[in-house]
């Protein structure tokens, strides 16, 4: 929500889910079933609240005015601290019932920390006011209350080290933030009331809500848990909960509207005839609805979190984007009911976005940039791309994905506070389902399976609070570590964050990653801007330069890499610039099927040939003792394990990292980079893959038709790579088929110059089977532990 466009209340923002839109919402409608909205729980006698507040905001109205006119005689660098607080801050604590506040009071001391608070109500409740001249979310040498620390990051920083505190409020005389104790480390969580846009514009609507949010029967209780501002933060946590199962279903619906959309759409004749013929399977097109949900998403978050428009853009280029092509737009027209609408222009405009989001240029008549990736190419979702759905399926997909049904109320969905555990659960629920098609091509459905994909790839995930706690003990450590040895210097200390690298071998969605990133990012964040507490903003520049330079992540299946590279996104989307290049730091492969260059240049292992289910014993002992013969013809290793992931491969890969991605064009010389860097890997891969493969491939006589095995893979063919040789076309197809299969990972190969040499060989694993499943027909050669 961006300054209260979910509300309706232009001077009102919401940031985090200390009290989300609908909650807020809901305490703005004084809704009896949300508790704490009568006038007796505001301790009025014979008093309506609206009644309450109107007399507040008419008595505000002289005080204001006063404010102002002694406002605009403040010098230039004044802070005006006293005189915003004897004319106006005192006034509006008189209006909400707080009465008059002592501020001769000594700093508060929590574990040797001094903060210099203003004010402190009922012993419990934290109130710093500060002068007009003051920026809350900067730091004011020689200015008292933001000398040490910014107002807000002050206040934000003493919740969360006390016990003995749990709400907050901070002001400026023209900003007043609510804040709750917050041990997130990700983005700034508050409610703000812009109180100058308030009074100039005569926002009474804003100020009801603001009298009702802050009144000090709000806060009176002794215990903070007890406080209505609590009562409404559980509240508001409970509705998200239902909200996010909710969610669930609605993913599954949208892609159901959406496959069935455009199989029945007239003009897609070609769509099921590539169907039919069997040129487009049912997992391709499912992936590629898949995207079209991703899209959806994407631009949901962005244009909630105000991150899409340029930052020049101008005021009228935003309004023709957000009145003609937003999905904004289509959200508010998929909240009515859609009846049997067969036209189809509102998914015409919707690729018409697409392309200016994918083209070089963006488009400055919309004040959009250039964002690339593959989420808004036709390269990887072609098929859709050309095809056709009527409005009823398109708006029916949107209305699934904005919103929730609870009660017979639809509520919209908040996806500017849209947290990973969220994605994850999407992605969870993807997992579960698979696609069928009916016979003629002409019907799209999902259904459940008791073997269904999230079985079968292990795919589960982690709690949060666990995550968090892992972060605690594993990774803060290290961060302080680096600081440490970096010294005082902005530079080095900025450069020991960004050299630090954080590998999930199996992402998922982006939990962990993403909880990791912020606190990588706040802790650079707060190197660049000398505050505990940075901004909203630098910690948006941040996350972007850590989640480029210091996230990797692999994960077997294809749909959670690209769901990963989506939340790594959404977190890193900076207004202005492109989608960060990723490829080369979320890959797809088995975390626990590789191998290394030392491993290789051994030679294949007898292991290699220890009979499993379903091989020939015989020609195992054979293939044993004709590997073991090519392995001892020489002494030594086959090539030089330096040479295998050579300097050069390393070099080129941080080439790559250390390009700029400004614009589109930068990204995509990155992009080429990247590429040509594995290009030039090539034969060592093959390799690696052949080692391998010799583990995988089955030990029998005859062997199947499937199989083109001859010469076996043994150490003869390495040597034959190792010394400038080449493989047959059929070698060369089979060892690539093995990779296909059980999406071989080499991290030397895939990581260069990323995992230290000492780290690889220890803690990477080949864990290899002959089946989808690897339970039953597992091994781990000799050589390669965990």
């Amino acid at each position: 929500m961006a300054r209260g466009d979910r509300l309706g209340l232009s001077s009102v923002r919401t940031e985090g889910a200390i009290l989300p839109p609908s909650v807020l919402r809901r305490i703005h409608e004084l809704s009896p079933t949300l508790g704490g909205t009568s006038p007796e729980d505001f301790g009025l006698s014979g008093t309506r609240v609206r009644e309450a507040a109107s007399q507040a905001w008419n008595a505000l109205q002289a005080s204001w005015n006063s404010f102002q006119k002694e406002r605009s005689r403040l010098t230039s660098g004044d802070a005006g601290t006293a005189l915003t607080r004897k004319l106006w801050l005192s006034q509006i604590l008189r209006a909400l019932d707080y009465g008059a506040l002592d501020a001769s009071r000594s700093s508060l001391s929590i574990n040797g920390d001094l903060y210099a608070i203003s004010h402190l109500y009922n012993q419990n409740v934290p109130m710093h006011l500060v002068g007009c001249g003051l920026d809350l979310d900067k730091r004011s040498a020689g200015s008292q209350g933001a000398a040490q620390r910014s107002p807000h990051g002050m206040v934000q920083r003493l919740l969360n080290a006390s016990d003995s505190y749990l709400w907050a409020f901070v002001s400026n005389g023209l900003l007043w933030r609510v804040l709750r104790d917050d041990q997130s480390l990700s983005r700034q969580s508050m409610v703000e009331f812009d109180l100058e846009s308030i009074f100039e514009g005569q926002l009474y609507d804003e100020f009801l809500l603001f009298y009702i949010v802050c009144h000090c029967s709000r806060v009176r209780n002794e215990k903070p848990e007890d406080f209505w501002l609590e009562k409404w933060h559980s509240a508001a946590g409970e509705e998200g909960k239902r909200a996010l199962n909710t969610l669930r279903n609605g993913v599954e619906e949208a892609i159901k509207c959406l496959g069935q959309g455009f199989l029945s759409h007239t003009a897609n004749t070609a769509l099921r005839q590539k169907i039919r013929d069997g040129k487009l399977d049912k997992q391709d097109y499912y992936r590629q609805l898949l995207r079209q949900v991703y899209r959806l998403l994407f631009l949901f978050v962005a244009e909630d979190r105000d991150l899409l428009a340029h930052p020049k853009a101008s005021p009228e280029s935003k309004r023709l984007y957000l009145e003609n092509y937003s999905t904004a737009r289509l959200r508010r027209i998929a909240e009515r009911i859609p009846g049997s609408d067969r036209h189809g222009d509102l998914y015409e405009q919707f690729k018409v976005l697409l392309d200016l989001l994918g083209n070089p240029e963006g488009c400055s008549a919309l004040g959009i940039p250039a964002l690339g990736s593959f989420l808004f190419s036709h390269e990887t979702s072609g098929d859709l791309d050309q095809a056709e759905i009527s409005n009823h399926h398109f708006l029916g997909a949107i209305r699934h994905l904005a919103t929730t049904k609870e009660g017979g109320r639809r509520t919209r969905i908040d996806y500017k506070n849209l947290g990973t555990e969220e994605l994850g659960s999407v992605y969870e629920s993807l997992l579960e389902l698979h696609p069928e098609f009916s016979h003629d091509g002409n019907s799209f459905e999902l259904l459940s399976a008791s073997g269904n994909e999230r079985k079968t790839t292990g795919s589960y995930y982690t709690p949060d609070s666990l995550i968090q706690c892992l972060l605690d003990t594993a990774l803060e450590p290290v961060v302080d570590d680096a600081l440490t040895r970096a010294g005082a210097g902005q530079n080095e200390r900025e450069k020991a964050i960004l050299d630090l690298n954080v590998i999930d071998p199996a992402v998922g969605s982006g939990h962990f990653l993403i909880a990791a990133a912020h606190r990588l990012a706040k802790r650079l964040a707060q190197v660049r801007a000398g505050d505990d507490e940075p901004t909203t903003v630098e910690r948006r520049r941040a996350l972007r330069d850590v989640i480029g330079h210091c996230l990797y992540g692999i994960d077997i299946n294809p749909m959670a890499a690209e769901l990963c590279k989506v939340s790594l996104w959404l977190e890193a989307i900076e207004p202005g610039k492109p989608l960060s290049f990723l490829d080369h730091h979320i890959v797809v492969g088995n975390a626990l099927l590789g191998t290394t260059a030392e491993l290789v240049a051994k030679g294949i292992p007898d292991a290699a040939f220890d009979p499993i289910e379903g091989d020939d014993k015989s020609v195992c002992a054979l293939l044993k003792k004709q590997n073991r013969q090519e392995r001892d013809i020489k002494q030594g290793n086959l090539f030089d394990p330096s040479a295998f992931a050579n300097k050069a491969l390393a070099a080129a890969w941080r080439q790559v990292e250390a390009l700029p991605e400004d614009t589109l064009e930068e990204v995509k010389a990155k992009e080429t980079g990247f590429h040509s860097a594995e290009v030039s890997a090539a034969k060592q891969a093959l390799m690696a893959d052949a080692w391998c493969a010799a583990f995988a491939i089955p030990k029998t006589v005859p062997r199947p038709e499937s199989y083109f095995h001859n010469p076996p893979i043994t150490t003869a063919m390495l040597r034959r790579l190792a010394s400038e040789g080449d493989l047959t076309e059929e070698e060369k197809l089979e060892i690539k088929g093995f990779a296909s299969r059980f999406k071989f990972l080499h991290p030397e190969l895939k990581f260069p110059g990323v995992l230290p040499k000492a780290d690889l060989t220890s803690s990477w694993v080949i864990r290899l089977g002959r089946e989808s499943s690897f339970k039953k027909r597992s091994f781990s050669p000799s050589g390669c532990r965990r």
